[in-house]
């Protein structure tokens, strides 16, 4: 299998466990959820951008604090780190 076939694979693999996860009948944890939107950026979008919300933006700041925990990780090790984090659920 080439270099080319192996990136398809990988995105298809990443795109299905997308879906798996946004089926799934019950939400997983705040903190799943965080590793997976944390992942999932950094996959889509590459490093973290933008400032980190301020102390009363919670929500905001806990999702940016996960991207950002990601940096320098590559696209692709970022979709099978996904992949291996939706195979658990």
């Amino acid at each position: 299998m080439g270099v080319a076939s192996r990136a398809m694979g990988l995105v298809e693999d990443f795109e299905a466990a997308v879906k798996r996860v946004n089926g799934l009948p019950r939400a997983p944890s705040n903190d799943v959820l965080l590793r997976l939107y944390g992942l999932y950026k950094q996959a889509t979008a590459g490093d973290v951008s933008g400032s980190r919300p301020g102390l009363t933006d919670f929500k905001g700041r806990a999702k940016y604090d996960s991207w950002s925990s990601r940096k320098g990780m590559s696209r692709d090790e970022a979709m099978q780190a996904y992949i291996d984090a939706a195979g658990a659920l």
